[in-house]
């Protein structure tokens, strides 16, 4: 199998990248950089070495490096963002902090010709992070873009068919990315193409038939995307020797806790218990308005309930859950900085009976773990449903958490989403969250003093990145008026126009 090394700099976009080969259907390895040796990366095959992004300078006393002569190992490499830097570092190029010179965002980028820019125009759109850039090109290197404030945007040494860009071509905001990953791929390392999802769910399939062999096992079923995926994909390989345990925490969506239910325990026929735990945890999150706080309890909370569980069913091995990507990269992995904790990565307690954390979906965005929920047989009515946080409606309500704010929350979220469910209008993501802001509104002749709640819905087909959903004026206004009609602690409805980032997709 042909394969391309990512080599971990300790980026946020590490496993975008990775992403992105996967999409060309071309399988990548993703290795952090002191993790695998040279003589390892000589012996392995690879048709290709991305170095990723990172937040170190090259002159960094602790800065991430790499043995040089794997720039003469003749294997491609294309160096993004912090790797471009590190690549004409390594071959005797300078770096500069920019006093003026910073990019972030969107930003023109002018090209020239070369294998890396083949079909991509002089001039387009390109999504820039960086303070350093390089200041002086190494020997046997040409500069192949620029921008208005960065002149050396891109390098290529194509006779060694080593290249570098400052931008970052696997976000969707630069225009032509995809494009030039492409041609990486195939015009630079000539791959052919022939990776499939398949390999992936068959490789998971036996990698846990193996590992899992005469475990007993616990699935912590969300009844969300990841959770479901997870549980499908581990019955699969250990088939009863998997008992999911659901956690009704009381703050799921309306009518959620049946749905979830009915599904696993009636169609898929697996062993599910449902616990009720809504008193258990608004009493622990009681008073509680930091947001990594409630995190924290929540996720303690739904372990110490696993635990529980685990010990009436007669002691089991391992935990599963649905981790995911994006959640391991906001709860900051190695040297990324950490945007916000996942009540199943960062929120979880120090001490824990299980062996084992089981996270199969780890390396994977949501469009790629629906692609394996669809793959695996999971009806689309529920791998295409939206997701919804571990945490639940507890990082939907701002400040405290009570029984009557959730009540609340779940009804203006299900006429939200059911105005644009009706409408047929389906973004990526959508709910309503209940702000901590009161307001003065009239009603009839009486005035009032209610809840502001916001619409949120985005687009995205990673959740690294989103734009805020251009929504029709007249189902917003329906929404509005249903909410402040029907839900009587609720008097002002707004919508977020703000898009990922600068904002994260949830509020907390």
């Amino acid at each position: 199998m042909e394969k391309i090394l990512v080599l971990d700099f300790g980026g946020q976009y590490d496993l975008l990248i990775a992403r992105r080969v996967r999409e060309n259907g071309v399988f990548a390895e993703i290795r952090p950089y002191d993790k695998i040796s040279l003589a390892k990366i000589k012996s392995a095959g690879y048709k290709g070495i991305i170095f990723t992004g990172g937040p170190n300078s090259v002159y960094d006393e602790h800065a991430p490096r790499y043995d040089k002569e794997i720039l003469s190992l003749g294997i491609p490499v294309l160096g993004i963002c912090y790797g471009h830097q590190l690549i004409a570092y390594m071959a005797g190029g300078k770096i500069r902090s920019a006093e003026h010179g910073s990019e972030y965002g969107k930003t023109d980028v002018y090209v020239a010709p070369c294998a890396l820019f083949s079909g991509v125009p002089e001039k387009s759109v390109c999504w820039m992070s960086h303070t350093d850039y390089v200041c002086e090109t190494p020997a046997g290197f040409a500069v192949t873009a620029r921008t208005d404030n960065c002149p050396v945007a891109a390098i290529a040494d194509e006779a060694r068919r080593i290249y570098g860009v400052q931008f970052h071509p696997e976000v969707t905001h630069t225009a032509y990315g995809k494009e030039i990953l492409r041609n990486f791929l195939f015009g630079v390392c000539r791959c052919a193409g022939d990776w499939k999802m398949d390999d992936f769910i068959e490789k998971t399939v036996c990698e846990y038939k193996e590992k899992l062999a005469g475990k007993r096992v616990l699935c912590a079923l969300s009844g969300g995307v990841d959770s479901s995926v997870a549980a499908v994909l581990i019955h699969r390989a250990i088939g009863d020797a998997l008992t999911c345990v659901f956690v009704d925490h009381g703050l799921l969506r309306k009518n959620e806790g049946d749905d979830v239910e009915r599904v696993f325990h009636g169609q898929f026929k697996m062993k599910l218990v449902r616990v009720n735990a809504e008193e258990r945890f608004l009493t622990k999150l009681a008073g509680v308005r930091e947001p990594e706080k409630k995190r924290k309890i929540i996720g303690e909370e739904f372990i110490r309930v696993f635990e529980e569980e685990s010990r009436k069913l007669g002691k089991t091995d391992d935990l599963v859950q649905g981790t995911i990507y994006p959640d391991v990269v906001e709860s900051g992995k190695g040297d990324a900085s950490t945007i916000k904790s996942h009540h199943n990565v960062g929120g979880l307690p120090t001490h824990m009976e299980f062996e084992e954390i089981i996270e199969p979906l780890r390396t994977l965005f949501k469009d790629e773990v629906r692609a394996v929920g669809l793959k695996l047989g999971i009806p689309e009515k529920l791998v295409m449903r939206q997701p919804f946080p571990g945490p639940g409606l507890a990082v939907r309500i701002i400040g405290e958490i009570t029984k009557e704010k959730a009540d609340t929350l779940r009804e203006a979220d299900a006429i939200f989403r059911e105005e644009l469910e009706n409408a047929g209008v389906r973004p990526s993501q959508y709910f309503a969250v209940l702000t901590d802001t009161k307001s003065v509104g009239v009603m009839g002749d009486a005035g009032t003093y209610g809840y502001t709640v916001a619409l949120r819905a985005v687009t995205t087909d990673d959740f690294m990145t989103a734009d805020w959903t251009r929504i029709p004026y007249d189902i917003l206004d329906a929404a509005s008026r249903r909410i402040t009609n029907e839900v009587k602690t609720i008097n002002r409805v707004v919508y977020d126009i703000t898009s990922k980032p600068p904002a994260t997709v949830e509020w907390e």
